[in-house]
């Protein structure tokens, strides 16, 4: 799986409240799992390894690996729990409800286990802010079941909080040289409407917002976009271009204009060093197939 693919789909979350001494049973879910302990503790087991789960314990399990939880006898643990994929996965036709567990291991359908993702997780961590984690959690509950045309639009909402949290944890539990400073992605987002609407900044007052230096902000410039801010925006520019020539009534004139092209010499140039083709070959082109 790599990252084009990703695209988290929660089936069930929910809250699950143990008794005294109550064990889970090995078992393997089809599904990526993640729980917070808000109260108690007890034990994870799982591949041959023990977890002491409390309060505040985060706990990640991929699709497809054993584990068993396990009470306390005296204070039982209160799991805040979501089960997912990183990609969505129909299993429709085989289980009925969304979050399938399979306790016969023999009987484990491995074709119908959910992807892994790209990067090693960690299996074991720390809500810093316990509040702050089951708050996220609360915003897309959802009940055990599929989606249907009745809750079609809830299950968006769903969805785009659940995408919303993943965010949340990825950067959180993370090393930082995996994913870029999240910084950049508003800063992306900011400088693309900038260019949208033709109000594109000096570079200086996008670093200087972030109250970083020049050569720094270039560091996690490349590291967010894997382009340097020049190459970034002439890119975001020319797609923009590319979408004008091949609908809009525009000469090539104005597009260069529209876009914010010094020249239509430079536009040109820089159009045909990016897709190998000039303006109006690529017209042309557009307007013949």
């Amino acid at each position: 799986m790599d990252f084009t693919a990703l695209h988290p789909y929660v089936y069930y979350a929910t809250e699950y409240r143990f008794s005294k001494g109550q064990t889970s049973y090995p078992r393997i879910c089809y599904t990526s799992s993640l729980y917070l302990i808000s109260e108690g503790k007890g034990i994870i087991s799982t591949c041959g390894r023990k977890h002491e789960a409390a309060s505040g314990s985060l706990v990640y399990i991929p699709a497809g690996q054993p584990h068993e939880w396990i009470a306390d006898t005296q204070d039982p643990m209160v799991h805040i729990c979501c089960y997912f994929d990183w990609a969505f996965m129909d299993r429709s036709s085989v289980f009925e409800n969304a979050s399938a567990i399979c306790y016969d291991f023999p009987q484990l359908r491995t074709t119908l286990v959910g992807p892994a993702f790209p990067y090693p997780l960690p299996e074991y961590s720390r809500a810093e802010n316990l509040r702050v984690w089951i708050d996220w959690f609360r915003r897309f509950y959802t009940a055990n079941d599929y989606t249907s045309e009745r809750s079609f639009m809830r299950n968006l909402k769903v969805q785009y909080q659940f995408q919303q949290f993943i965010d949340f944890f990825l950067t959180q539990v993370l090393p930082d040289d995996n994913f870029p400073d999240p910084r950049m992605y508003k800063l992306l987002d900011r400088m693309e409407q900038d260019m949208v609407q033709g109000n594109l900044k000096p570079l200086e007052a996008y670093y200087m917002e972030l109250k970083i230096s020049r050569g720094y902000f270039f560091e996690l410039f490349k590291q967010a976009t894997g382009l340097s801010p020049v190459q970034y925006m002439n890119n975001f520019r020319i797609s923009r271009a590319k979408d004008d020539l091949g609908s809009a009534d525009l000469s090539i004139t104005e597009i260069a204009e529209k876009h914010g092209f010094s020249s239509i010499h430079y536009f040109s140039k820089l159009f045909r060093q990016l897709t190998g083709l000039t303006p109006r070959e690529f017209r042309e082109k557009q307007h013949t197939e």
